[in-house]
């Protein structure tokens, strides 16, 4: 069993072909899917595809790139929806300094108040960081010694020094179709140092697909060939990084249920 902690099945890539779509990773081992909220106000169309799909769950609250534009968002906002039973995480929220669509000090308001969310709720907190190393460790270190919550940095991208710090204030480290570039060695030499009891899989659908579809549009199936390469980057088999992957992922969505 694998799971894909992290793709974006509202987005019009795969308007068309949801069902097939969502068919086509439980044929290839994925019997679990997140699927990312990146606007609070567009959170509806969200929680529509993961109650039609009984192996889709959500997340809900607003990506850093949108950070201005939901700055009335409340924690309480995020924390009353977060109670629907198919909503088992809150983000992706963040720092994106490589686009910087939304003003920092906008971004950095948002990313707190998605943290206070998850310290309310209990849920992981997704978290997009992007060339926003030193402040976001900065903000992670500030706000757990408020109180601990729980979280993952996604499509993980940054330093090994992030990586380091988001471990040891208890956080897991989701790896997508990056680690699986050519040009990605350091990546995959960051993965190495992640302990296997915070190691995750994604693919960011539909974005980054892994070879052999690397320029097309990302699936979750694909999310098998990210989890094939990073077992080869730790040494293990395909089996054992689906087990520990997995594993992984039910202690930090803790709301999530199991297959049956």
């Amino acid at each position: 069993m694998l799971v894909d902690s992290h793709c974006h099945l509202d987005f019009p890539d795969f308007a068309e072909e949801r069902a097939d779509i969502i068919a086509r990773a439980k044929a290839a081992g994925v019997e679990r899917m997140v699927t990312i909220s990146t606007r609070v106000k567009r959170f509806e169309q969200i929680l529509a595809i993961a109650e039609e799909f009984g192996e889709v769950f959500c997340s809900v609250g607003t990506h850093p790139h949108n950070a201005a534009e939901e700055l009335d968002v409340t924690t309480a906002d995020l924390v009353r929806l977060a109670q629907h039973p198919k909503v088992v995480a809150i983000g992706e929220a963040g720092l994106d300094y490589f686009y910087d669509k939304s003003p920092r000090d906008a971004q950095a308001q948002g990313l707190r108040v998605h943290i206070a969310a998850s310290r309310e709720t209990g849920l992981p907190l997704v978290i997009h960081a992007r060339n926003a190393d030193d402040d976001m460790a900065d903000i992670l270190k500030e706000e757990t010694g408020k109180g601990a919550f729980p979280f993952i940095l996604h499509c993980f991208s940054s330093g090994a020094e992030l990586a380091r710090i988001g471990v040891a204030l208890g956080g897991y480290v989701s790896f997508s179709g990056i680690l699986t570039f050519k040009n990605s060695a350091e990546l995959r030499e960051i993965a190495k140092d992640v302990p296997r009891d915070r190691l995750l899989v994604e693919t960011d659908a539909p974005y980054l697909a892994p070879p052999p579809h690397r320029g097309k549009r990302n699936e979750p199936a694909f999310v098998a060939q990210t989890a094939a390469v990073l077992a080869e980057t730790i040494g293990v088999s395909a089996a054992e990084i689906a087990d520990i992957t997995t594993a992984n992922f039910f202690r930090l969505f803790t709301k999530m249920p199991r297959p049956a």
